[in-house]
């Protein structure tokens, strides 16, 4: 039986300083950290035509879903549906220990696994008879130069009131085979200003749902705006996530953000912007 999607959305947790942290401090010691092309080539094309495009990296899907071996009644589960790159190990083998680095919300203590394989030994000795754990990866946007991937890690734990889930978005530069964090998209000293732009998008996409909004006072109140180093290109602009319970309630599930392109020209590097015509 599937993990109940209500589940992932009903939990105390601030997956930003856990899971997306952990995953993406492990992102980087292994990817390196990517200051960009050395030109200003664009990474994007200016056809911005389409959310997602279907050239770029090959990938291959993984899925399967696991019992507990030798498991009778009810049984731990493991639920993985991920992505290879055949080509690119270097690109494989961070999403498997992305993944992995998601699984543990343990910010005192470092995780005694950093792959999947790990983690799976791991979980076996330690999941109770109910639990379950789903793993996702899968583009959210491609094309020659760039590969983006959204990573998605939901539990349910035995005896909890709740599952637990968390999301991060992974900007790949095909070319120099590194991951890109915020601080590589964004000109030097641009933050404030994407930070602006950002608060400019969730005002906006407030004013949207204010048809769900009793008292927008108390709603700000309870949700302020935060920034998020959670980002992703594509070909529309740059799309920031957020988790459940980190700007709205949790019916609102995982609020997406849009910036388009033409509001963040100066405030990312010219070479992840589509060229103006």
């Amino acid at each position: 039986m599937p993990l109940p999607l209500q589940s992932l959305k009903h939990r105390p947790f601030h997956p930003r300083t856990a899971l997306s942290a952990t995953a993406l401090a492990l992102s980087l010691a292994l990817a390196g950290c990517a200051s960009g092309p050395s030109d200003n080539l664009s990474l994007v094309p200016a056809q911005l035509d389409q959310q997602t495009r279907l050239d770029g990296l090959f990938t291959q899907p993984v899925k399967w879903s696991r019992e507990r071996p030798g498991c009778q009644g009810e049984c731990p589960k493991l639920v993985v549906d991920s992505l290879v790159f055949p080509g690119h190990p270097r690109l494989t083998t961070l999403i498997d220990h992305a993944l992995a680095a998601m699984t543990w919300v343990d910010v005192e203590h470092a995780a005694p696994y950093d792959t999947l394989d790990g983690f799976e030994a791991y979980y076996w000795k330690t999941a109770g008879a109910r639990d379950e754990v789903h793993l996702t990866a899968r583009t959210r946007y491609r094309n020659e130069r760039l590969t983006v991937v959204e990573l998605d890690a939901g539990q349910y734990r035995t005896g909890m009131a709740h599952g637990m889930g968390g999301s991060q978005l992974l900007n790949w530069d095909n070319a120099s085979e590194k991951a890109l964090t915020i601080d590589n998209l964004l000109a030097p000293g641009a933050r404030p200003a994407f930070d602006a732009a950002l608060r400019a998008e969730h005002a906006r996409w407030l004013d949207q749902h204010a048809d769900a909004i009793d008292d927008r006072d108390s709603f700000d109140r309870m949700w302020p705006f935060a920034s998020s180093d959670n980002v992703g290109l594509t070909d529309a602009g740059v799309l920031v996530k957020y988790q459940p319970y980190e700007i709205a309630p949790y019916a609102w599930g995982q609020p997406e953000l849009l910036i388009p392109y033409d509001r963040l020209r100066g405030v990312l590097r010219p070479q992840y912007l589509p060229p103006q015509s």
